[in-house]
């Protein structure tokens, strides 16, 4: 699996751009990183060391501006959330949304997912992995970039305990259907779709961005979630 991901690595599912950042967002960068931030580091991450308990833990991949890390932290305090996410404003948007919704429950890692699976996130550590509207890198040429691959799946199958669930949501049809039949290959997973396809958008899921302009364009939305066996 090590070889797998590291040969993986050398192909990244996004591109790194500097994009705006607002003053605010600075600041919350600075100043609240301390608070919320945690740190790249090749060693598993104890739960108690960040939010001083043990609870179900929620990971989103790639959360973008945070809007549905922030309404699910919001709405079940009892639960724990770690969104990663490499584009800094996006970062600063989420502290600043975790500042004011003066919520506790949320820690953030600025790193590449896979490197963060492999490296610091021990196998059945989760209760939910979230991937919400992962780039589809639509050109064929570009399939290659994909996230969500064999080895990729794989690893996060790994680290969900028994009973997790993987949840993925795209408007991009063929991606769907790639990812229907990649997550379908792993041993480790069983599709919850009463049909074995896929599963109706979950009511807690708050609307991102990426979701809106899909909507607006009149894509539709493939939903998948896949158990832990």
């Amino acid at each position: 699996m090590t070889s797998t991901i590291e040969h993986q690595r050398s192909i990244r599912s996004y591109v790194t751009r500097a994009g705006r950042i607002t003053a605010a967002q600075q600041r919350a960068l600075a100043e609240l990183w301390p608070r919320f931030g945690v740190a790249f580091a090749p060693e598993p991450l104890a739960a108690g060391e960040f939010f001083g308990r043990d609870a179900p833990r929620t990971l989103e991949i790639g959360f973008g501006n945070g809007e549905n890390l922030l309404a699910l932290a919001a709405a079940a305090p009892e639960r724990d959330f770690l969104g990663v996410e490499v584009h800094r404003p996006g970062v600063g948007r989420l502290l600043l949304g975790l500042e004011a919704g003066g919520l506790g429950n949320v820690r953030v890692i600025c790193h590449d997912v896979v490197e963060v699976l492999a490296r610091q996130i021990a196998p059945g550590w989760l209760a939910e992995i979230l991937i919400l509207f992962p780039d589809p890198w639509p050109k064929k040429r570009h399939h290659k970039r994909r996230l969500v691959q064999p080895a990729f799946a794989e690893l996060a199958a790994s680290r969900l305990a028994q009973g997790g669930v993987l949840r993925i949501a795209t408007d991009w049809q063929p991606y769907a259907l790639e990812m229907l039949a990649t997550l379908g290959a792993v041993a480790a997973l069983r599709n919850l779709a009463a049909d074995g396809r896929f599963v109706p958008r979950p009511a807690e899921r708050a609307p991102t961005r990426f979701e809106r302009r899909g909507e607006a364009l009149g894509h539709e939305v493939w939903d998948l979630a896949f158990a832990r066996r």
